[in-house]
């Protein structure tokens, strides 16, 4: 059977917010069943509550930010993709700033900790929401995304992306992958978010990415990487796409089973397929899986540790 996960132990971090440069105080505190993934404004008075739910995101200029009553969780997508990878379904965190911090730019410091913390089985069921119709939506500038039913009891999401710069090359423009824990570790968390000099320049001009630099992104120029230790994998600026991909879809609530199609998709391509989808009853259907035999390959065993 597949039942809900949190963490065994509270544990913290501190960094900087990627917008914001604030400094920020993290604290990841194990949550009851069906709690679902919440926020916590607590350098407010009185602190404020935000649950992860994709009707809850006001902003994806920059990033995936949620907003209630005028309150800010920005720059949620890094640390909710480390979360859907470990199939954690209930987890308070703790901030005492606007915005969660970027760490190395990636998701692999956030499995670090929630591992460290321990992943708690819990009594209730998890819930999944399987994809049964094709949904899809469309950008003004050729973006197109798509949920579909899978014949297989998987997650699989399939990526395009392209720039005319000449470190991407037309090899590393495509991507095929089924989200588990250990082929997201292995393969996906440790991709960093990346950006071009000139917008760098352009966005701290606006007092934005004041938190930004080669120690927590990947930074191109007209000709090049200027990162010293270049990329982590010949195709890491799609494998941070994909990356985002998953923490986007993670604001459903719930693992999705079905395909995910995306190209040239961002934040906001992400949030509004996903909205057409929770919106359109008849393309999914909620399920738990009682047999191991229909278990979904998503989650191993051997990362539960509480």
């Amino acid at each position: 059977m597949t039942k809900q996960r949190t963490i065994g132990s509270e544990i913290s971090c501190k960094g900087i917010g990627l917008h914001t440069g604030l400094p920020v105080l993290v604290k990841f505190m194990p949550a009851a069943e069906n709690t679902g993934i919440v926020f916590r404004r607590s350098d407010l008075d009185p602190e404020v509550d935000v649950a992860a739910d994709v009707f809850n995101v006001g902003d994806t200029r920059l990033s995936t930010c949620l907003i209630k009553d005028g309150v800010r969780v920005a720059t949620i997508e890094h640390l909710m993709s480390a979360i859907s990878a470990l199939g954690i379904d209930n987890l308070l965190i703790s901030l005492n700033a606007p915005e969660v911090p970027i760490m190395d730019g990636s998701s692999a410091p956030f499995i670090f900790l929630l591992q460290s913390a321990g992943i708690a089985v819990q009594k209730d069921l998890k819930r999944f929401i399987k994809v049964t119709k094709k949904i899809s939506v469309t950008g003004e500038n050729g973006e197109y995304a798509c949920f579909e039913p899978s014949s297989t009891s998987k997650f699989n999401i399939s990526m395009e992306f392209s720039h005319p710069h000449k470190c991407f090359s037309a090899g590393n423009c495509s991507l095929d992958f089924d989200l588990s824990s250990v082929a997201f570790q292995k393969e996906i968390s440790r991709a960093r978010t990346f950006g071009f000099l000139h917008q760098y320049e352009e966005l701290r001009r606006n007092n934005l990415a004041l938190g930004g630099g080669l120690h927590n992104a990947i930074v191109f120029n007209d000709y090049d990487v200027m990162n010293k230790d270049s990329l982590r994998f010949a195709n890491e600026p799609l494998r941070h796409k994909l990356l985002d991909v998953i923490g986007d879809i993670y604001l459903a609530g719930c693992p999705i089973i079905g395909k995910f199609t995306g190209h040239k998709t961002g934040h906001f391509m992400n949030n509004k397929l996903l909205r057409k989808l929770i919106n359109t009853v008849d393309a999914w259907e909620s399920v738990n899986y009682t047999k191991n035999i229909d278990m979904p390959i998503l989650f191993d065993s051997s990362m539960v540790t509480v």
